[in-house]
């Protein structure tokens, strides 16, 4: 089979297999009848693409004030949501042709007129409910690159009643930076972090640029209920409302990822690590030595997750005003991706707010609603193939995963490119979109920004 065909094939079968999918039992038991109910679509796109009765699909230009922002394309979200074989096999011819690349400059002028950006990007048209009102959150979003992929992550999640901490890397280039700060600059809810660090990959540096949001937040003067950590390649699965709902049945418990460690994972903080400088896309990785670490203080018992979380607003100050954790956090400081096991193991420790009992079962990522990751390695085991591509064994999904990202049941994703996949990231803001505005016509308490961007 031509591999084209072949990755046409793949995706239906993939999609078409997390479409009938109510849970991870469900996908099982209905995987093969998944098959035979799609065996006749499949066909008929591939006959489609062999023949070439695919249209491409028209590039539209978003323009902004005048300013061309990024691309979209005349495709029908609600078909690929609904699997439709001709929609999704579109996606695969715009995704064969070379993408348009985003300006990082576009968005700094669009800024500088706070008032046109607000009003052309909606953030003057955001409804607010009476329960929304009162359960504030906040977003601690860790960024580097990308400035158009980061405002439309800030945009899928904003709400005027929120609080979110930009900290961008002090390694990135100007015009990011310029970009970020004229986000802040225009949205009187969206600050920089008052400390900034240079972040490198799986070093302290990246636990440290959350914590310096953390402090940050607990001084503003909004009250939020729940903080949550987003990166540049996250992109929300709820609404606000919805994800307010969700929130507030943990009645002050957390949600991340904590399990015992694997002796692979015990590697990671078990030796002593440096950073040190390297020829590749890192420029500086920790690298592991000789020299053995001592046991953690205080009799921690250690345990593992991700980088992600969402956090009650009492745990947070928690941890800035226990000396435990303090110490804690100093001898993680020479451990490899300390993030991946300092969050997973605070929340076990006895007394925290919202502790996990440390004899509890452990919560997976799948289990945690947090972030919704596809490794290669448990494709097809544990979730369908990914019809994208991979980095470092994680998907960056593709169109046909819209139906199963919006139905698997968390909150956010990752990763996500423009770059590799423009459709998917269009149709997660049709969708979250229509959602919003389905809530607007049935609410009378509409609260926005003004066009001069207050409250």
């Amino acid at each position: 089979m031509d591999p084209h065909f072949h990755h046409v094939w793949t995706i239906l079968v993939s999609g078409g297999a997390s479409w009938m999918k109510t849970g991870f039992l469900g996908l099982k038991r209905k995987f093969f009848t998944s098959l035979l109910l799609l065996l006749p679509l499949c066909v008929y796109l591939l006959i489609c693409v062999r023949n070439s009765y695919l249209s491409e699909p028209s590039l539209i230009p978003v323009v902004l004030n005048g300013i061309q922002a990024y691309s979209t394309y005349n495709l029908d979200c609600s078909a690929i949501y609904d699997m439709d074989p001709m929609e999704v096999g579109k996606s695969l011819v715009v995704r064969r042709q070379r993408l348009p690349q985003e300006s990082d400059e576009s968005l700094i002028k669009l800024t500088s007129d706070c008032q046109a950006f607000v009003r052309v990007r909606g953030y003057d048209s955001r409804c607010v409910s009476e329960v929304e009102k009162d359960f504030p959150l906040a977003y601690s979003m860790v960024v580097h690159k990308s400035a158009w992929m980061v405002e439309r992550l800030l945009r899928a999640v904003y709400s005027p009643n929120n609080i979110v901490c930009i900290h961008y890397d002090l390694k990135s280039s100007f015009q990011f930076i310029s970009a970020m700060e004229g986000l802040a600059r225009c949205l009187p809810n969206v600050f920089i972090a008052s400390q900034r660090e240079a972040v490198y990959y799986a070093s302290f540096s990246r636990l440290k640029a959350d914590l310096n949001c953390l402090s940050d937040l607990l001084r503003s003067e909004v009250k939020w209920k729940y903080v949550i950590n987003l990166c540049g390649q996250d992109f929300p699965l709820r609404s606000n409302i919805e994800l307010v709902s969700e929130l507030k049945n943990l009645n002050g418990s957390n949600m991340l990822e904590t399990s015992r460690p694997s002796e692979y994972k015990k590697g990671r903080f078990t030796f002593h690590y440096e950073l040190k400088d390297s020829n590749n896309e890192y420029h500086k990785v920790p690298v592991k030595t000789d020299q053995k670490k001592k046991p953690p203080p205080n009799g921690i018992q250690m345990f593992t997750g991700n980088a992600y979380f969402v956090l009650s607003r009492e745990l947070v100050d928690y941890i800035h005003r226990s000396e435990v954790v303090k110490e804690f956090l100093a001898w993680s400081e020479d451990t490899y991706s300390p993030d991946e096991h300092f969050w997973a193991t605070l929340v076990r420790m006895p007394g925290v707010p919202g502790e996990v009992a440390r004899s509890a079962p452990d919560i997976t990522d799948l289990m945690s609603k947090t972030r919704l990751v596809k490794w290669e390695y448990l494709e097809e085991s544990l979730y369908p193939r990914c019809t994208g591509t991979h980095v470092r064994s994680v998907c960056i999904y593709g169109t046909a995963e819209l139906r199963w990202l919006l139905n698997y049941g968390h909150w956010f994703a990752n990763k996500f490119d423009t770059k590799v996949d423009p459709i998917l990231v269009q149709c997660l803001e049709q969708k979250l979109e229509e959602k919003r505005k389905a809530f607007q016509a049935v609410t009378t308490n509409c609260q926005g920004l003004n066009s001069s961007g207050n409250l």
